[in-house]
């Protein structure tokens, strides 16, 4: 009975052992019209086995299932087909159908686990490979501007910027970017540099979006925005592509002539075996920039830093103007003289000229990205891979000044060991900014390098006084006075120009021996020289089938910025005050800074209602050891009371710890010098008590010139307009705190062809982060006598531009609406519609909010991917309300604009290619998008694509 039962349990396992063995499926795939399909991925439904269709369609499947499986075929711009395998000895047929309709995509981003959009707890949009191909756009990256609820700002050609619902930035430190869950922004420019070491357009393989705070589950720098770059997996997409661009754009430009842009790229990816793959990718882009030439006087003669007691100096002749894409002209470079006039002093405001823009930026810009990758398959689910990016950038962009980023790069060194329920990796990213600079001081020091503040004006002021003297009008006697002070200052156009500038691009230390700071050079520097790393490990994992009543997720991070002190941008705070600025023995300025931040967060969702109903909890906490300890709750419901219609509800809770400039910058910028908000910064300055506002400073000096041109003495005009001064008494900085609400609708309906997404949202924010500037005296204490008089000369201030958290709190709602309709056989209409606004406090605050966003934006797109055989088309058309736009650079009204995009797409499968022929902005109206921002026309590019597997971009 032993030996019987013995052989028997031998038997069954040598009949599992047989029903396991390796078995092998083929088929070949088609489309509709019996058409050849390659890059048709065919799995075994839920395992990780898996294979692609070769360019006959033929395919190999082998697995160890047994008998019968299902397996699925899926391929971009196809339904999706569900075959049974009864067995391994006839050859499958599979016949898939175009998709026509609206799918409703898989995304990871707004919860960190897939999801089907439609039950999604947030907004969130996806573009994929099929949505890329068609839009008309000269890059993947720009079809962000066509998102719901998504700006995306030009700053440079090389350079694009997101941003969602209010407070918008050419440098958004609100945004967060990720390229394979790796954060792309760099540690001392505070921002993700575009898309520089982003994904190339070979090798995109989708885009996932979140309008609004993320920061529950993705932490700092997220309370505005995600954007999450997925890339193509070797093991998947095999193959050899090419890609080349070419373009022109400055067509009937007044600033530039008609310019050509260029780009190519390639990218090769080889699977050596079942566990072994690779892939590599290479870009080289150039082109001529967009100009910024926009001279619009934000210091008008109507104003009291102006002189409005003088009409006579109207906007064509105002010796106090400040223009947006001048430096040099600014408020720190305004002084005063004084001139007799039918035997009466009068004080005058005046502006040192400065240059313009387009005489210190040559416009000619590229971008160079390489990045490889090897992957390693441990088991079927589990993948072990290692990837370098670069990524090298030119390119101007603006933060407190505007910046020229020239040779600017930046290396990501990447780790991850990923599995079906868990995901860690570890990177380190490596800034460093070449040879940018600063327009700001390098304008300034161009000026001071021939006169010094004090000297040009008394030559201004004497040659005032001898062109009124000898009966010249006020206007005329103005200009000829520039004229004198300007004598022996190097002219755009010439070599002592270029010389003298590319000597003070050349320079670190930002001031000038002329303005008497300490240890300053013989002339003045305007190099950004900032070198970083940024170390960060983060791990999540999906403990769902360890816990019966719901899902589980569970993840943390750890981050640390290191950054170089070179003397000027970032010091050593470890050492004494006044040797910070000080290079020792080496040549170095100190330890590197560390800036550090972690934190950890835990999510449940739990699907009850027979599926209908889906509630969502996370709770994050953060930890930066110059802050306190935050935490960021996070609560969501769907509902969907039809398969196709869902209702969404949440509320978040976030903040934003400064990023490391706003936090440890000090650097010296024109006079003013910019620096972090913190205590450490703080020791031995005096900025955040014993400083007054510099808009108090102005008004108190308008008043004083008032005075005494009414006949006053000054001491009496002091004691007239000292209440005008307003002391800072600024808090230490603090995180950043956002309250977000948010409900939403989306549904997909008419036999899936119609598509519609709504949602609101309020926000309400506190502590936001912001710049005052302010004037420290240097004799004695504010409110002192010294102190007071301190005010009337800016030689005997010491200014700062600092960051710091606003008085009030800001709270800001608004909506947006997308549709989206297939009519037609393939023919595709959709809109969207956003409206963000801020609501109004009865109390002024202590700077500028910028909410900087336009009340509306739409835009409409009408295509067909396949008009006529191998032939599509798209065409968008985008129109936005006019706004008004404040930063410490420049403020001033944005005019509305309209633009239209288009392009024709032409497949030619034979050879494995597909043409692109299109343009942005066509009707090439130029406009700008903020304030000294550039001035933008229209780009027309043809773009030609070779995949010698045509994987995703056949059809």
């Amino acid at each position: 009975m032993k030996k019987y039962t013995l052989g028997l349990l031998l038997l069954s396992t040598l009949t599992i052992k047989a029903q396991q063995q390796l078995v092998e499926i083929t088929g070949s795939i088609k489309n509709s019209d019996h058409q050849s399909l390659s890059g048709a991925h065919i799995k075994v439904k839920n395992t990780a086995e898996e294979t692609i269709s070769e360019a006959n369609g033929e395919f190999k499947l082998r697995t160890r299932v047994n008998f019968p499986f299902v397996i699925l075929v899926e391929r971009n711009g196809y339904e999706t087909a569900q075959i049974e395998v009864l067995n391994g000895q006839n050859k499958i047929s599979v016949e898939l159908n175009s998709q026509t309709r609206i799918i409703d995509d898989v995304v990871i981003s707004a919860s960190r686990t897939e999801e089907k959009t439609l039950k999604s707890p947030v907004s969130i949009e996806k573009i994929d490979i099929k949505a890329i191909r068609e839009a008309p756009a000269p890059s993947f990256y720009e079809t962000l501007e066509n998102v719901k609820g998504v700006q995306l700002l030009t700053s440079s050609l090389t350079l694009k910027v997101p941003n969602a619902r209010g407070f918008n930035s050419p440098n958004n430190f609100r945004f967060m970017q990720l390229v394979d869950g790796v954060d792309v922004q760099a540690a001392t420019l505070g921002v993700p540099l575009g898309n520089a070491i982003g994904p190339t357009e070979l090798d995109i393989q989708s885009l996932e979006v979140t309008p609004g705070a993320a920061s529950a589950l993705y932490g700092m720098n997220a309370i505005n925005g995600l954007a999450s770059l997925q890339t193509k997996n070797p093991f998947k997409n095999e193959g050899l592509s090419l890609y080349f661009r070419g373009g022109v754009n400055h067509i009937d430009d007044a600033n530039h002539g008609s310019a050509s842009t260029h780009e190519i790229a390639l990218r090769y990816a080889k699977k050596l075996n079942d566990k072994i793959a690779f892939k590599i990718n290479g870009s080289y882009m150039t082109g001529v920039d967009w100009i910024s030439n926009t001279l619009t006087d934000q210091n008008p003669n109507n104003l009291s830093t102006a002189n409005p007691n003088f009409q006579q100096l109207d906007e064509n002749n105002n010796p106090a103007q400040d223009l947006w894409n001048k430096y040099g002209d600014e408020r720190n470079n305004r002084t005063t003289v004084k001139a007799t006039i039918n035997g009466k002093t009068q004080i005058f405001n005046v502006s040192r000229t400065g240059y313009l823009e387009k005489d210190l930026v040559d416009p000619t810009v590229r971008n160079i990205k390489f990045d490889a990758g090897l992957y390693y398959k441990i088991f079927n689910d589990t993948e072990l891979s290692y990837t370098y990016r670069y990524g090298l950038l030119d390119g101007t962009f603006q933060r407190g000044n505007k910046i020229r980023l020239q040779d600017a790069t930046v290396q990501n060194h990447k780790v991850e060991l990923k599995g079906k329920e868990f995901d860690v990796k570890g990177y380190i990213s490596i800034e460093n900014t070449g040879k940018s600079y600063n327009l700001k001081p390098l304008a300034d020091n161009m000026d001071l390098t021939n006169k010094s503040n004090k000297d040009w004006t008394n030559s201004f002021q004497s040659a005032l006084q001898n062109e009124i003297n000898s009966g010249a009008d006020l206007a005329s006697a103005f200009a000829r006075a520039r004229k004198v002070a300007d004598q022996g200052r190097v002219e755009p156009g010439t070599a002592a120009f270029e010389n003298l500038k590319n000597t003070i691009i050349g320079i670190n230390n930002w001031d000038h021996v002329n303005a008497g700071y300490p240890n300053a050079p013989q002339t003045g520097g305007a190099w950004l020289k900032q070198q970083s790393k940024t170390y960060n490990v983060d791990a999540t994992y999906n403990l769902s089938r360890y816990v019966k009543y719901f899902d589980l997720l569970v993840g943390a991070d750890y981050r640390v910025y290191s950054v170089v002190p070179d003397g000027n941008n970032f010091v050593d705070f470890g050492r004494p005050v006044s040797e910070r600025n000080t290079p020792l023995p080496d040549g170095s300025f100190g330890e590197n800074q560390l800036y550090k931040k972690y934190g950890a967060f835990v999510q449940l969702t739990k699907v009850i209602l027979d599926d209908k109903l889906k509630l969502n909890a996370s709770l994050r906490i953060d930890r930066n050891p110059l802050f306190k300890t935050k935490l960021n709750p996070r609560f969501a419901v769907v509902y969907s009371p039809f398969k196709q219609h869902s209702f969404r509800a949440s509320y978040q809770n976030g903040f934003r710890f400064p990023s490391i400039f706003e936090a440890l910058g000090y650097v010296n910028n024109g006079g003013v010098r910019r620096v972090g908000g913190l205590n450490l910064v703080n020791e031995g300055q005096g900025f955040l008590k014993n400083s007054y506002t510099l808009a108090s400073i102005d008004l108190f000096n308008a008043g004083v010139n008032s005075s005494v041109s009414s006949g006053l003495t000054q001491s009496e005009a002091v004691q007239n307009n000292k209440g005008r001064l307003v002391a800072s008494n600024l808090p230490e900085l603090r995180p950043e705190q956002i309250n977000s609400f948010e409900i939403g609708y989306r549904s997909i309906i008419n036999n899936s062809k119609i598509a519609i997404d709504w949602d609101a949202y309020y926000n309400i924010y506190d502590r936001f982060l912001g710049q005052v500037d302010v004037a420290v005296p240097k004799n004695g204490n504010i409110e002192t006598a010294a102190g007071i008089n301190n005010m009337l000369d800016k030689t005997q201030q010491t200014r700062f531009r600092v960051f710091t958290n606003s008085t009030n709190k800001y709270k800001s709602f608004g909506s947006s609406l997308g549709l989206r309709y297939n009519f037609y056989g393939n023919y595709t209409i959709a809109t969207n519609l956003s409206y963000n606004n801020l609501l109004s406090n009865s109390t002024n605050d202590i700077f500028i909010t910028a909410f900087n966003t336009p009340k509306w934006n739409t835009n409409i797109s009408f295509g067909n991917k396949e008009i006529f055989k191998n032939v599509g088309f798209n065409i968008v058309g985008k129109w936005q309300t006019g706004f008004d736009w404040q930063s410490p650079l420049a403020n001033g009204y944005i005019p509305s604009y309209a633009t239209v995009d288009a392009q024709i797409s032409i497949r030619f499968p034979e050879i494995y290619s597909n043409l692109k022929i299109g343009g942005t902005n066509i009707l090439n109206h130029y406009y700008y998008q903020y304030a000294a921002g550039p001035t933008l026309g229209g780009l027309y590019y043809i773009a030609y694509t070779f995949d010698l597997n045509l994987k995703n971009l056949n059809k």
